[in-house]
């Protein structure tokens, strides 16, 4: 009886279970709603120490007259570490500046970004600091390193995370402390560059014709050993002579930036024009990086800009690097420009090889 039994059950078929699971309905994102993005708020912040042509060619062998007919710069700030000026000191002040002007809780920022080649250190963003110093706490943050370029990047990215509803309220940053960066013994690069910050403060809004109308992002990394900051001696590239210059300071060859800003700069200008199908006559104002003045001359002159569309600030602040567009922003503002419904286009370009543009219709 046993052995029958037995025989009965290894003598069945036994179900083997699917390994295919049972039919569900993908899961699908909900659909976007596209916002309109509006400019609520901008601000800058930059070091009370004013140092002039006159002041460098005391400790070098330069004068006002020579650096002003090759860059049209004729004074910049300096930050003082003694007396706690920073990246975080500059940013926190322009964001809090900027926080008050769009009229919005530190609270209700979403996300900060900043762009910097100079931040405190590469763990924390200092972003993350700044954020928490105003208030934001919980808000995203992080910093983005793209050199001059490094705000346009993030307003950039900024403005299609709010178009597309990811974000409603996003800061965002351009900071440089040059100064932390330069050897003052080195002539040809020490002259160009000045500390500065400023800010913006972007928002969704239902008016969808508020925001960018096109904008590009572009970088040549070949191109790289023309603007570094080598931090050790394995960055410095093969066949320069690390011995001739300090570690953690900016190394420029200033001949092939300069031919490289000369190509880019319009060509930019012209390929957003074209993508967005307007002329250059129909754009109100251009807020183009302070990098030289003889170059924003002849593009100005190119495409036949009036002086007041392409405001210069490059005499009183030198080359900003990240802060260089949104203290241009800040300043035109301030002045009752770009106002809602203007066409604004910025532009901009510096290390990595990096280039980009943003036309917005504010």
């Amino acid at each position: 009886m046993k052995t029958a039994f037995l025989s009965f059950f290894m003598t069945q078929t036994v179900p083997t279970p699917s390994l295919q699971r049972a039919p569900s309905s993908p899961v699908v994102p909900p659909p976007v709603k596209v916002m309109g993005v509006e400019l609520l708020g901008t601000s800058q912040a930059v070091p009370p120490t004013i140092v002039t042509n006159d002041d460098l060619s005391k400790i070098m062998d330069t004068s006002d007259e020579w650096i002003a007919q090759r860059t049209g710069i004729r004074q910049r700030r300096k930050c003082d570490p003694e007396k706690g000026e920073s990246v975080v000191s500059l940013c926190t002040e322009a964001l809090h500046k900027a926080i008050e002007d769009a009229g919005v809780k530190a609270n209700e920022i979403d996300l900060v970004i900043l762009g910097s080649v100079t931040g405190e250190m590469t763990c924390p963003a200092t972003a993350c600091r700044v954020a928490a110093n105003v208030g934001a706490v919980g808000a995203g943050a992080f910093d983005l390193i793209a050199a001059c370029c490094g705000f346009l990047y993030g307003l950039n990215i900024a403005h299609d995370l709010i178009r597309i509803g990811s974000y409603k309220t996003v800061a965002v940053i351009g900071c440089d402390v040059m100064s932390r960066v330069l050897d003052y013994s080195n002539r040809s690069v020490s002259v160009l560059f000045g500390d500065a910050a400023g800010a913006a403060i972007l928002r969704a809004t239902e008016d969808t014709t508020r925001g960018m109308v096109c904008g590009r992002m572009h970088a040549d990394g070949s191109g790289w050993k023309d603007l570094y900051i080598p931090q050790q001696k394995y960055d410095i590239p093969e066949g320069v002579d690390g011995s001739a210059f300090k570690l953690g300071t900016i190394q420029m060859n200033g001949r092939e930036v300069y031919k490289f800003a000369v190509k880019r700069f319009p060509e930019i200008i012209q390929q957003t024009l074209d993508r967005a199908g307007v002329k250059a006559h129909e754009i109100d104002h251009y807020i183009c990086h302070q990098s030289n003045a003889r170059m924003l001359e002849a593009a100005r002159e190119r495409f036949g800009i009036p002086t007041d569309k392409m405001y210069v600030n490059i005499d009183r602040y030198g080359n900003c690097s990240g802060g260089s567009v949104p203290v241009l922003l800040n300043e035109l503002r301030g002045m009752g420009k770009c106002k809602p419904g203007d066409l604004v286009m910025f532009v901009a370009f510096g290390g990595g090889l990096t280039w980009s543009s943003a036309l917005w219709r504010v």
